[in-house]
């Protein structure tokens, strides 16, 4: 799973933003100010940084800059301040992207991920088993087959490769996936979309290796 910091002093925000992260296959630890920033950096390995420009200790643009003279990783600025000095000095600071609030949750993800890649921060392919996953094509196969997967179950099978090694419950999936192509996803549904996924990676879905039930708790794709 890909780290993130996020450096934000609004509570409300950094609770939001990292449930929503979350179920889009993301870690996020959290600082309010300058000095947790950089405290958290030195002691954690981040693929990017989120960053607000106004913090309770100094500011976003002297994080920025020692990130970019002490480590190799990207940042976004998230914040209201989108006067034009201050994107200006955003990017002047070595910046890969900066978003004005308020913004939407998904197109963040989409830069996020697009930053990634440019960067080299993320890998476009997966391998699962016999499963390959092409993120950047969108396309996924099985033995050098093509896997012909509706959005939802494709979605599904990000969800369990984004969080490889964890352990997942039937309500983290269902939050995770509910709104995809205006489907509605409800408990049952849910059930059917995991039996139809496996029926279609697995060698044997009766007894399944890569999408594992965990009794009591969801499920869990191995990290390996």
């Amino acid at each position: 799973m890909q780290k993130l910091l996020l450096v934000e002093d609004d509570k409300s925000i950094v609770e939001n933003l990292t449930e929503f992260l979350f179920r889009e296959g993301y870690d996020v630890k959290s600082a309010p100010g300058q000095q947790g920033a950089m405290a958290l950096l030195e002691q954690e390995k981040f693929d990017l940084v989120l960053l607000d420009v106004s913090l309770a200790d100094g500011n976003g643009f002297g994080v920025c800059k020692a990130i970019k003279e002490n480590y190799t990783m990207p940042v976004i600025f998230l914040t209201a301040s989108g006067d034009e000095y201050s994107t200006v000095t955003g990017f002047d600071l070595g910046a890969d992207d900066y978003i004005a609030k308020p913004f939407r949750p998904r197109v963040l993800v989409s830069r996020i991920k697009n930053i990634l890649r440019l960067t080299g921060g993320t890998g476009s392919v997966i391998r699962l088993g016999s499963v390959t996953v092409d993120t950047d094509k969108g396309i996924a196969t099985k033995d050098g087959r093509d896997l012909f997967l509706s959005a939802l179950e494709y979605r599904l099978l990000l969800v369990f490769i984004n969080n490889r090694g964890a352990v997942l419950s039937r309500g983290q999936l269902l939050e995770s996936i509910w709104d995809v192509g205006g489907d509605f996803v409800n408990d049952n549904t849910l059930t059917v979309y995991i039996k139809r996924l496996r029926e279609k990676i697995e060698e044997d879905p009766q007894n399944p290796r890569i999408i594992k039930t965990v009794r009591g708790l969801g499920y869990k794709v191995d990290a390996e």
